[in-house]
């Protein structure tokens, strides 16, 4: 029998932060840098955890350049080539640390996996990317890959509930991404009816997580500097941004002119777009769960950067963290019926 889950479930849309009291004199004053050690890797991570989504108009090597700067991460898409991947890494040696590699679960995937490991044994950061982390392959797939690189610091998604990130981190992943269907290009939810509002699926998977000294990223729903605030309120890790960052000029993709003005593709990688660009076509099986969108040129990254960095440098002045790695203590949740006053649009 159906059943129904009565719980309200919540998205950043539904609600704001409380102001508390605050010994702070400036945004400066806060620090973004978290460090995390990982529970199946062993190793590391300094940075701001902020992360380019693994999406070919989004995490590209010029991203990841510029992305590095400012100690941001970024997945990288899984479409460069091996020879490729051997040119970033004699060019830029230095963005290394900050990338992770990407995959999907099949053998082909796999196949490819290692050659990149194999030609560039710098990179220590795997992310194993599929639409439905639920599947019963994907945590042998997990395993597989946590055997053959023991020491690797392995991300594997997307999933949304807590039993499911318990699955993954005791399969041998590091940091779990969250999130199905709240991306701006991502059409699951209206194809499948499938979905989690993105902010309880972070409290929840977070709590998860935590328990087994394991990590998550939100991934996907962000549509502005408040809505990463709400991300790490609400106890992820990382966040992972994906439209945020698209059309920029280190987003993949030609500059499109129209009308006077400028604007770049930015499509979901399950998207017919996708599909044609990289296997020929969406299957016969399947349905296409993208959307392709003309996203207005919006010029280099680094001032969309500052502009998210220092609305979450703010969100930590108004609730008293001094770091961000307080932001989630410090936090609390009111529940609203509107954010914004849009008299003037938004």
């Amino acid at each position: 029998m159906p059943r129904i889950e009565n719980d309200i479930k919540l998205d950043f849309k539904d609600v704001l932060l409380r102001p508390k009291r605050s010994t702070l004199k400036s945004r400066s004053d806060v620090d973004l840098v978290r460090t995390f050690l990982f529970r199946n890797s062993g190793r590391s991570y300094s940075g701001i955890p902020i992360i380019a989504a693994n999406m070919d108009t989004v995490g590209t090597f010029q991203m990841a350049c510029a992305l590095r700067q400012f100690t941001l991460f970024t997945a990288i898409h899984k479409h460069y080539s091996v020879d490729e991947w051997k040119e970033f890494a004699e060019k830029h040696p230095d963005c290394l640390e900050s990338v992770a590699v990407s995959s999907g679960s099949s053998s082909d995937d796999l196949e490819r996996l290692c050659a990149i490991l194999s030609a560039v044994p710098q990179l220590q950061y795997i992310c194993l990317d599929v639409a439905n982390g639920y599947s019963e392959h994907f945590v042998h797939f997990v395993k597989d890959v946590r055997q053959k690189y023991p020491t690797h610091t392995i991300m594997a998604g997307n999933v949304v509930t807590g039993e499911m990130v318990e699955e993954l981190i005791l399969a041998g992943a590091d940091i779990i991404k969250v999130g199905i269907g709240p991306g701006s290009v991502c059409t699951t939810r209206k194809k499948t009816g499938v979905g989690y509002p993105q902010l309880s699926a972070v409290i929840e998977c977070a709590d998860a997580a935590h328990g087994l000294g394991g990590h998550i990223i939100s991934d996907g729903g962000c549509t502005c500097p408040g809505d990463v605030s709400k991300a790490f309120g609400a106890g992820a890790d990382f966040v992972m941004l994906g439209g945020m960052l698209a059309g920029h000029t280190e987003s993949g993709g030609e500059i499109i002119e129209k009308g006077g003005r400028k604007y770049k593709l930015f499509y979901g990688m399950s998207s017919d777009t996708a599909m044609r660009k990289h296997a020929g076509g969406v299957a016969e099986y399947r349905a296409s769960e993208g959307k392709t969108v003309e996203v207005l040129y919006k010029g280099d990254v680094a001032e969309t950067v500052r502009d998210v960095l220092g609305g979450v440098r703010s969100t930590c002045t108004y609730v008293g963290a001094g770091k961000l790695k307080e932001l989630s203590r410090r936090t609390t949740f009111i529940r609203v019926t509107q954010q914004l006053n849009t008299v003037y649009g938004d």
